[in-house]
């Protein structure tokens, strides 16, 4: 399945790519604003280069690990590279300006949500903290939700939950 954001209300509309062919185009009515538009199947240039832009960002901000996002309504895959400092993390909007923008249908997320913190130690270890922003339905490491103004340290493998989305952990290979 894929979705198709629309240009004027930016809902989500999805459908099974598997029935067209490379090249064809589509027109779809936004099942929210009834608004009208039009897309071929198949890469774009303009998709192929922010693809290539994403995974040269990955690549060379790897060495502080990443953030894998699995939005359980749909299952779609998600992976962010973290950098050193404060990633505020949230709901994708246009014009916000946060680190890590989930692109997501899922309204129980607020948009800024959380912030995942990493420091390099002196030793050369990596550590990463995290804290709720704060949102309105909480910020929940392995089913605990995280208290007001709680930060708490978090490891390879840790498992966030933000609304009905999931976040994974990803440290670097040391």
């Amino acid at each position: 399945m894929k979705r198709v954001r629309c240009p004027k209300c930016d809902h989500y509309n999805t459908f099974d790519e598997t029935l067209y062919k490379e090249g064809q185009s589509l027109v779809f009515e936004c099942e929210n604003c009834r608004k009208q538009f039009k897309i071929r199947i198949g890469t774009s240039k303009l998709a192929a280069t922010q693809k290539e832009a994403n995974r040269k960002n990955l690549v060379n901000d790897i060495g502080f690990g990443s953030i894998l996002v699995v939005e359980n309504v749909f299952g779609y895959r998600q992976s962010f590279a973290l950098q050193e400092g404060e990633n505020v993390i949230g709901r994708y909007n246009p014009g916000d300006r946060i680190t890590i923008p989930i692109d997501t249908n899922d309204r129980s997320m607020d948009r800024r949500h959380c912030v995942i913190t990493v420091r390099k130690e002196a030793d050369g270890q990596i550590s990463y903290t995290l804290r709720d922003f704060p949102s309105l339905t909480g910020t929940f490491l392995f089913n605990r939700i995280l208290g007001d103004r709680e930060r708490v340290l978090i490891q390879d493998g840790a498992i966030i939950t933000l609304g009905a989305t999931t976040l994974i952990l990803q440290a670097p290979e040391q």
